[in-house]
């Protein structure tokens, strides 16, 4: 998909570079409907003046001021409560970079200690 970002540029979308981030999955699956306007919700986001260049500051007006600005503009529209930044960071953030990192220390050893990976044959093959 798309990469929406911010930084002292502006928004930014990218289809490309993005192949060693975590993903964070925000959106239930019974939610379909929403999955539907995602794109055109933060497209609309996007092109405020709250993005525009000249208004990014490291510390304090950022790509994560960004993203949860973004995500508390959903649950707003959808009549639920705002997420504050620690909120966001413990609930989604932290349990997606806990899981990344065992994965990480896994791959680590694995590739240190010479091991490989053989996939399974498919369970028909075996029959």
């Amino acid at each position: 998909g798309v990469v929406y970002n911010y930084n002292e540029e502006g928004i930014h979308r990218a289809e490309t570079g993005w192949e060693q981030c975590i993903s964070i999955p925000l959106v239930q699956p019974d939610m379909f409907g929403l999955l539907q306007q995602w794109d055109t919700l933060l497209e609309e986001f996007s092109v405020g003046e709250a993005w525009l260049p000249h208004r990014y500051e490291e510390h304090d007006h950022n790509c994560y001021t960004y993203a949860l600005a973004f995500i508390n503009s959903v649950l707003t529209a959808q009549g639920k409560q705002q997420m504050s930044k620690s909120e966001f960071t413990e609930k989604f953030v932290i349990p997606q970079t806990k899981k990344a990192s065992k994965y990480i220390t896994l791959h680590q050893e694995l590739t240190a200690n010479d091991f490989y990976i053989v996939p399974l044959p498919d369970q028909e093959k075996r029959c």
